[in-house]
């Protein structure tokens, strides 16, 4: 095992650049365009400019005066975004995400070796102990919110879990909250990796000497994979490989060989 460390870019996120646009176009019909957002960009448009956020580099590229934003991430999560093109796409892809009747995959680097797959049915609300007002944290009673979360190790070695990860519910920071509860926190979590000072010492100051000493990957290790939609009006999946900086901490942090890598992402 090699002392590799991902780093993000920067404090401050950079702008998109145009000529990367094409690199994070999945695929595209007369519906729908699908992204693979990288881990440092925000969906949403932002006071910094169009070219600040996802959404709002692709309406600049593709000169569109409307766009629906299908489904969102949160900064630091890489993976499938997807943005519909007319109303008629957006209230389909829409109501499949209320209705329940669409199966979201992502892949997750978890702290620590889990061997077998584990259900965590626990349910979720607001942490009052935390600094952090958008924390959430596993406990009962009022506020709280039935939610369950699959977790299913691919690949466990140097004290790090690759695993596929399917939430059954759609809670704030769910896959988060239920990996620290289950021991098991996400790489790079600056919330729930155990101590949460350090999301407030990165908004305040961005990338510190503490956060490189602390943190053991530059960003939450969280990646959308799939999104596949099972309604009547919409029956189609939307994938996104591996993030390349993920895959490059299994292969050189966790000393996973390649084939074993493709061969447990293949199952």
């Amino acid at each position: 095992m090699s002392d590799w460390k991902f780093v993000p870019p920067g404090a401050e996120p950079p702008k998109v650049d145009p000529a990367d646009l094409p690199g994070w176009l999945l695929e595209e019909d007369d519906d729908y365009l699908a992204f693979d957002k990288p881990g440092w960009l925000v969906c949403h448009p932002s006071k910094d400019g169009p070219w600040s956020s996802l959404v709002g580099a692709v309406k600049e590229w593709r000169r569109m005066e409307v766009s629906h934003l299908v489904s969102r991430l949160d900064r630091e999560t890489s993976g499938i975004i997807l943005i519909a093109k007319h109303y008629a796409a957006a209230s389909a892809a829409q109501t499949a995400i209320e209705r329940r009747l669409v199966l979201k995959t992502y892949h997750a680097l978890l702290r620590g070796e889990l061997r077998e797959p584990v259900t965590v049915d626990q349910p979720l609300g607001p942490d009052e102990t935390s600094e952090v007002v958008v924390k959430t944290s596993v406990r009962p009673g009022p506020g709280s919110l039935p939610a369950a979360t699959f977790f299913e190790p691919l690949v466990a070695a140097g004290g790090y879990t690759l695993a596929r990860v399917q939430p059954h519910t759609g809670r704030k920071h769910q896959i988060r909250a239920h990996a620290q509860w289950l021991g098991h926190p996400v790489a790079g979590d600056k919330i729930y990796g155990g101590d949460d000072t350090l999301f407030l010492e990165f908004i305040a100051h961005g990338w510190t000497p503490r956060l490189a000493a602390k943190l053991d990957f530059g960003r939450q290790a969280l990646h959308a994979s799939r999104l596949d939609f099972r309604s009547p009006a919409l029956t189609r999946t939307f994938a996104a490989p591996l993030a390349a900086d993920m895959r490059e901490f299994v292969l050189r942090r966790m000393g996973v060989a390649p084939d074993v890598l493709t061969a447990a992402l293949a199952e």
